[in-house]
């Protein structure tokens, strides 16, 4: 069975997993879906319309499935889903979709730090770092094992491809390639993630082949089209092809020197 404190206020039609434990003061809404194993700290606020998959951990005064943040929301059903094995710090808030039956999706193995926000439509993928104080604005989407760092603030509709990182205190407000290392007050892709492709194992033949791809993206002066195209001639790795394909489908455009 659950483990609930009791002080805590869990909603009878709540679905609560087993082995959970549920801290003091924090409240459970109604059509709230919470899996087996997770930690819920004191003063955690899971609303209606939230689903959280195994074996997360949630810290003190977060809220998640709050209402968005958005002028145009009349207050119909919408959805905030969590995987697995998330850890999300204290102080954070995360938004459920604006329009009927939409929803804001957060994947697997997430680590989300503290004092900060994910609005309402975001999809964040599996494998991410969101380090303190950033701030994600609506309908943004961050792929797989992305690293976003403290004090960052990403303008809404923007995406963020697998493996990029980007510093400190950055402005996201165009889309952001995949692999690249980002940094300045405009985002701008300043080398390769080098030490994030490493550690996710990515062979060195294909890091090799995204640093020639880096040159002739961002260095040669080369329009886009034909970058992508004369990538498209020496690639060979997956990673290469991925690369073209985000760039190609970016309707923001693409964040360039």
């Amino acid at each position: 069975m659950p483990d609930i404190a009791p002080t805590a206020r869990v909603h009878p039609r709540a679905i609560v997993g087993e082995g959970t434990t549920i801290g003091d003061f924090a409240i459970v809404d109604e059509d709230v879906v919470v899996g087996a194993r997770c930690k819920i700290e004191p003063y955690v606020w899971i609303k209606r319309w939230t689903t959280l998959g195994d074996d997360n951990e949630i810290s003190a005064h977060t809220a998640l499935g709050t209402d968005p943040l958005d002028k145009n929301f009349r207050g119909e059903r919408s959805y905030l889903r969590i995987g697995h094995r998330n850890r999300i710090r204290e102080h954070y808030t995360i938004s459920r979709g604006t329009k009927p039956e939409a929803e804001t999706v957060i994947g697997d193995d997430n680590y989300i730090m503290t004092a900060g926000h994910i609005a309402h439509d975001c999809r964040i993928g599996s494998g991410t770092v969101i380090c303190s104080c950033a701030l994600i604005a609506g309908y943004v989407s961050i792929e797989d094992r992305s690293f976003v760092s403290g004090g960052v603030v990403v303008h809404q509709y923007s995406k963020i491809g697998t493996l990029a990182m980007i510093g400190g205190n950055s402005r996201v407000n165009l889309d952001l390639a995949p692999y690249m290392l980002y940094h300045g007050f405009d985002a701008a892709p300043v080398g390769l993630n080098s030490v994030g492709l490493r550690r996710a194992g990515i062979p060195a033949e294909e890091v090799s082949e995204l640093k020639s791809a880096y040159r002739i993206l961002f260095r040669e002066g080369r329009k886009l089209d034909e970058a992508c195209a004369e990538i498209e001639r020496m690639a060979r790795s997956s990673a290469a092809r991925r690369l073209v394909e985000f760039v190609r489908s970016s309707k923001r455009g693409i964040a360039r020197p």
